[in-house]
C-alpha cells in the first residue's frame, strides 16, 4: 500500500513545541523552568535581591546549582555555546534587567 499523501492545499498541522526535537527549543524550556523554580521556592529572596540590587549574591548558590542540571541535561558544549540559561535569568528570575 502506498504512503498517504496530504492535498498540496491541506492546511499544514503545527508542530507541537514540547514534542520538536529542536536542541534550542528545549534549552531554552529547560532554562526558563529552572530558573522559575528559584522564584517559586524563594519568592521573599528575590524580593530582597531585587530590592537591594544583591539578586546576583544572594542566589549564587541556586544558580549554581540550577545551571549544573542545565549542563547536565543539554550537555557543557551546547550549554556554553549559547545564552540560554543567561537570558532566563535575565528575563526571569531579573524582572527583565540585564543581571547576567
Amino acid at each position: 500500500m502506498p504512503p498517504v499523501v496530504p492535498p498540496a492545499d491541506a492546511p499544514k498541522r503545527h508542530i507541537n513545541p514540547f514534542l520538536a526535537n529542536d536542541p534550542n527549543a528545549k534549552a531554552k524550556r529547560l532554562a526558563r523552568a529552572l530558573v522559575s523554580n528559584m522564584i517559586v521556592y524563594l519568592p521573599q529572596k528575590r524580593e530582597e535581591g531585587l530590592a537591594n540590587g544583591t539578586l546576583k549574591e544572594i542566589f549564587r548558590e541556586d544558580i549554581k546549582k540550577s545551571y549544573a542540571e542545565y549542563v547536565d541535561q543539554m550537555g557543557k558544549d551546547f550549554a556554553d555555546s549559547t545564552n540560554h540559561f543567561q537570558d532566563a535569568l535575565n528575563d526571569i528570575l531579573a524582572g527583565g534587567q540585564r543581571m547576567f
